[in-house]
């Protein structure tokens, strides 16, 4: 049988025009709550600043630009009052761009922050999506890596945002394997070390060793020593892609493979293969591509998307993870989703051991 013909879309309504002026089709109001969260707009108004002229005063900002930005702000129910002498506040959706909310969201959308900085790159999606290669460093001159390791007030802002909730980011992660039989850790690409510290708080047997950036690989160095860790985690500065320091029995990819294309994810992959003790593991932790519908779907596209425009990165599905490794000589032992662990949202644990020889794919020599 021949395949139905796809049905018609239904002509859209007016309260889908409404929909995409307002929410999808314009770049006025994302722009301009992002200036509110860099401004701490909010955070003046629960101070006690009540009017534009004092928030201007406040900010170092042209009142009647600001004046200007604060109606559009009011208009998409950000913040209300500031006419007739009502004073000017957040309103509960406003309150979210305060500074000690849970929800981080001011620090997110903060321009001088990490993550928000780099969505500026987006103004380059269209050259983005017709080359695939990303936008950030054609905006910034560095490669986002690089460029987070050569300033620390970046590196520190994006740490805050990867870490704003240390039991979902690393404690769970650390809880959800059985680390009794590992001797070492060699964390590759580890950031600042919070996954390896949790590890190592964990499993009192156990040495690491982080290869980062010098950037990160500074603030890892510190954190272990502040822990009293620095006598079983060790730092390594160099680039992944190149040949690793140390061998280990467990080799960690924590939120790495997702910040690299097709090409150079194989690279880093064979480096781990390379560094692995006979009988050793490789432990992938990623997020995975979520099918279907609803927040869970957005949030994985949004995700996909930066990984894109930032470096060059995907996010894949577990298949494609596990065809990935296979192309670098791995094969999957173990899974764990965060259905069926203490691990949150759409993370997953793969277990990948070396393929028995003559199975392996071939891999360079170490250098």
């Amino acid at each position: 049988m021949s395949p139905s013909p796809p049905a018609e879309p239904l002509e859209p309504t007016d309260q889908d025009l409404d929909v995409l002026l307002k929410n999808l089709g314009n770049l006025v109001t994302p722009m301009a709550l992002r200036v509110a969260a860099t401004l701490r707009l909010v955070d003046h108004l629960l101070a006690g600043t009540g009017t534009v002229t004092g928030l201007a005063a406040r900010t170092g900002t042209h009142p009647q630009a600001l004046a200007r930005l604060v109606r559009h702000l009011t208009a998409v129910g950000v913040l209300e009052g500031g006419e007739r002498d009502r004073p000017l506040r957040p309103t509960r959706l406003g309150l979210l761009l305060a500074d000690g909310h849970p929800a981080q969201q001011r620090a997110w959308l903060d321009l001088n922050g990490a993550v928000s900085r780099a969505d500026l790159a987006f103004t380059g999606l269209l050259d983005v999506v017709r080359t695939g290669r990303p936008a950030y460093s054609g905006r910034y001159g560095r490669l986002f890596w690089e460029d987070l390791s050569a300033d620390r007030d970046l590196a520190d802002s994006f740490d805050a945002l990867m870490s704003c909730d240390e039991d979902l980011a690393y404690k769970a992660p650390a809880d959800a394997y059985d680390w009794s039989a590992v001797r070492h850790v060699l964390d590759v690409g580890g950031g600042s070390g919070g996954l390896l510290e949790a590890i190592a708080l964990r499993a009192p047997h156990v040495r690491g060793t982080l290869v980062e950036l010098a950037g990160p690989a500074g603030q890892a160095r510190a954190r272990f020593a502040d822990a009293g860790l620095a006598d079983r985690l060790t730092v390594s500065e160099g680039d992944f892609r190149d040949p690793l320091p140390v061998t280990a029995d467990l080799v960690l990819l924590s939120f790495v493979l997702l910040n690299w294309s097709d090409e150079d994810a194989p690279v880093i992959l064979r480096r781990c293969v390379q560094a692995l003790e006979p009988g050793g593991r490789v432990l992938v932790l990623d997020r995975a591509d979520v099918e279907g519908d609803g927040a869970d779907r957005f949030f994985s596209t949004l995700l996909d998307l930066r990984m894109l425009t930032f470096m060059g990165g995907r996010v894949r599905t577990r298949d494609e993870v596990v065809a990935l490794a296979a192309s670098a000589g791995l094969v999957l032992d173990s899974e764990r989703t965060s259905g069926s662990a203490t691990l949150p949202f759409d993370f997953s644990i793969l277990e990948f051991t070396a393929a028995p020889e003559g199975d392996a794919h071939a891999l360079p020599a170490q250098e």
